[in-house]
């Protein structure tokens, strides 16, 4: 019988559904048909097959008609990972490889005209999926895929560099000696101590910034840093991940699938959180994610890690807004005509931007040239409903040059950090999630406040036309507040504070 079963996975989001791989030999006219929703990446491997198997001296069935079904046939398929599978079917519908060997093994890799194997996007989510479902199977990839899906716990992989390694392995008959381009794989996870944050030291004065950094980093609250040009801003953003504790194993593999399925997967950076900053043209699919099949977008991408927006009010109106339900909920939805995609984004946002076009607004030694009309113009490129969902506006005014000169160097990343952790512990050990992260009765249940403290944020909510959700997201800022001063009750003094950081900007109330 001419034909074989190759199996291997496609990617649709975070999740990678398993296709099967049929090959089906006949007579008649020589040809040779992909069918099953393939892309065009994917059906241009017909020529990739064809000549990587005529280059290694394998025979290629010319006088055949070949049938390849890549099921379920309503399944989206892209990219060139169908490379190797397909190649193997053929061998295998062909006789020249064992077919009862393959079973137990998925495959995917590109092939190049001379049989070498290219790494594939996703090797991580194919592994992860493996592992979810349960299964057994062992997976057969080309170097750098390979390192990757062995970070999951118990992963099986094999690493092949080229066709030919795949071929003696499963070839029919006595199996030869693959040679050393196949490997098992055991990837041991480097520490993320070995790789080195920027130093929140190296920032000089702005101490009122760091501790709105601080409380963030504790809390898991987002934050606008609003400041003339050159004040610090970008360097502090660039220093907050570090503050950030240290990833728990499932965080890191489910960072490290979604910067496999984006292409920007790196062992190196294996358990160390991410930051993202996309340039202020960036479109609100480069954002949120999206194409077809759907890809993760920068929010997704910064996942347990720091999403970074400089010169804020510069982004397009429609990305900004698309951040709205995902700095509610921690996750994205993708809804296109044939499919739907969910990704996870839960990242701290650190946004920045001057406070006017020409950016010295209140700058002590330079004068603002913009009217008033332009101030508002530009401060009103942010809509309310996402200057509502920012929970900490934080003004980061000019530093003078003798305290750039001659200041001595703040807490260093790691003094803070420890400060950072334990009030984060505090509160994972109340009600076992972040302050953030509360919702509804729980905000009532664990940021309740006495007397004195309630009286004062009723009458700043009242002063200020607070919405509900601006009063909320206050309330759980002084809650983390009072974890970093280990205080297991809210005091006036930390809602003074947590009342503080939501003045910094006109019309952000």
């Amino acid at each position: 019988m001419s034909l074989s079963l190759v199996r291997s996975r496609a990617l649709l989001g975070l999740e990678a559904a398993q296709v099967e791989v049929e090959v089906h030999l006949a007579n008649g006219l020589p040809s040779f048909t992909l069918v099953g929703l393939a892309d065009v990446e994917v059906k241009e491997a017909r020529e990739r097959v064809r000549s990587a198997l005529q280059t290694c001296g394998l025979d290629f069935p010319h006088n055949k008609r070949i049938t390849v079904n890549l099921a379920p046939a309503d399944l989206p398929k892209d990219s060139g990972r169908f490379d190797l599978p397909i190649a193997v079917g053929i061998l295998a519908a062909h006789g020249q490889l064992d077919r009862e060997r393959l079973a137990g093994h998925e495959f995917a890799g590109e092939l190049s005209l001379s049989g070498e194997l290219r790494p594939v996007r996703g090797a991580l989510a194919m592994s992860l999926a493996l592992h979810a479902a349960g299964e057994g199977s062992q997976l057969v990839l080309p170097p750098g895929s390979a390192e990757e899906a062995a970070l999951v716990p118990g992963a099986r992989v094999w690493r092949a560099r080229h066709l030919m390694d795949v071929v003696g392995r499963f070839q029919a008959g006595e199996p030869a000696d693959p040679g050393e381009g196949w490997v098992r794989v055991e990837t041991t996870a480097p520490r993320a101590a070995a790789v080195a944050y920027p130093d929140l030291s190296e920032v000089k004065g702005q101490a009122a910034a760091k501790r709105a950094l601080e409380i963030a980093a504790a809390g898991g609250h987002s934050v606008l840093l609003v400041g003339p040009p050159g004040s610090g801003k970008s360097m502090l953003a660039q220093r907050f991940a570090g503050l950030l504790p240290p990833m728990e194993v499932p965080e890191a593999l489910e960072s490290a699938a979604l910067a496999s399925l984006g292409g920007r997967f790196s062992l190196e950076r294996w358990s160390v959180r991410p930051t993202c900053s996309p340039h202020h043209s960036a479109s609100a699919v480069a954002l949120v994610g999206g194409g077809s099949p759907p890809r993760p977008g920068e929010i997704s991408l910064a996942h347990h890690g720091v999403l970074f927006l400089d010169e804020l009010p510069e982004f397009p109106r429609a990305a900004l807004e698309a951040l709205r339900e995902p700095l509610e909920t921690g996750q994205i939805t993708i809804a296109r005509a044939a499919r739907r995609a969910e990704f996870p984004a839960r990242f701290h946002l650190i946004a920045a931007m001057n406070p006017c076009p020409c950016g010295w607004l209140g700058a002590p030694h330079r004068n603002c040239r913009c009217a008033p009309d332009q101030i508002g113009r530009y401060q009103g490129k942010l809509s309310g409903p996402l200057l509502d969902r920012i929970d900490l506006h934080v003004e980061v005014p000019a530093i003078a040059p003798h305290e750039l000169l001659g200041a001595a160097a703040g807490e260093s990343t790691a003094q803070v950090r420890e400060r950072c952790i334990a009030a984060r512990e505090r509160a994972v050990a109340r009600q076992g999630k972040s302050n953030q992260a509360l919702q509804g009765a729980e905000v009532d249940e664990h940021a309740s406040l006495d007397g004195a403290a309630a009286a004062f944020l009723n009458h700043a909510a009242a002063r200020l036309a607070w919405s509900a959700r601006a009063t909320h997201r206050v309330l759980k800022v002084a809650r983390t507040i009072a974890d970093v001063a280990a205080c297991d009750s809210i005091d006036v003094a930390h809602v003074a504070e947590a009342v503080q950081y939501r003045r910094g900007l006109v019309g952000a109330n």
